[in-house]
């Protein structure tokens, strides 16, 4: 299923629950371009789940809003993400925005249901597009405490993005009509806590605040741009928050 826009057209989550979470053996980030509204997207969200033990890879599923005038809403859903996947296929050149679609390190994508086509994308992972910022998680009493490392490279944002692991949705309208699909992984919202000028920060937020949302976990990105136009992505970690 294919939606063109004008002029364009996790497989695992890895956290060590109550300890610290690091990013030097994270490979690549995977966000996966879906919606309940789309008749192709049930393969690509039960394959996030299926993939969900790869420690080198941090999965983020992103439902898009874009489907929801065949006659469902979609019920995670954010604006910001059909906006953000509109943003990458503008860095790419390539015009490309269609469900389900990933993807990789905020630099590559591919077809969100092809479990090959995925790990070809992954394994050929290059030093532009690696992640080389270190970020390490760590709880902290009620506080996760966020670590970025040093290094070189253009200015970037630091984003953490509470997810809710398991997400059971029973759609009652539209392609999906009757089905009830698990989505793993469901980012919740953006918040930028910084910027990365090429020195060592740190910074600290509440639990509570973060698990607002229905969220059991947390993401922090290291990227270039804002959620609506994202850059490369350049460090990434997750961490459970319960």
């Amino acid at each position: 299923m294919r939606f063109r826009l004008g002029s364009f057209c996790l497989l695992a989550a890895f956290a060590l629950p109550g300890g610290p979470a690091v990013a030097g053996d994270v490979k690549a980030v995977v966000e996966l371009f879906t919606s309940q509204g789309c008749s192709s997207c049930p393969r690509a969200d039960k394959l996030l789940g299926e993939l969900a033990g790869d420690a080198r890879l941090i999965a983020l599923s992103l439902s898009v809003d874009y489907w929801d005038y065949l006659g469902w809403r979609d019920t995670l859903a954010l604006h910001s993400h059909s906006m953000r996947q509109k943003g990458y296929a503008n860095q790419r050149g390539d015009r490309q925005v269609y469900t389900p679609q990933v993807v990789i390190n905020g630099t590559a994508e591919t077809i969100g249901s092809d479990r090959y086509a995925i790990d070809r994308v992954v394994g050929s992972v290059d030093a532009k597009s690696k992640l080389s910022i270190s970020v390490a998680l760590k709880r902290n009493g009620n506080n996760i405490e966020i670590e970025v490392g040093a290094g070189d490279g253009p200015d970037a944002s630091v984003w953490i993005i509470p997810i809710t692991n398991k997400a059971p949705v029973t759609i009652d309208r539209g392609e999906n009509r009757g089905k009830t699909i698990t989505y793993h992984n469901v980012v919740r919202s953006w918040t930028r806590v910084g910027e990365w000028k090429g020195a060592a920060m740190r910074s600290t937020l509440a639990i509570a605040d973060l698990a607002q949302s229905g969220a059991d976990a947390a993401a922090v990105l290291v990227q270039s741009g804002s959620v609506e136009a994202p850059g490369p992505i350049r460090g990434a970690a997750l961490i459970a928050l319960r």
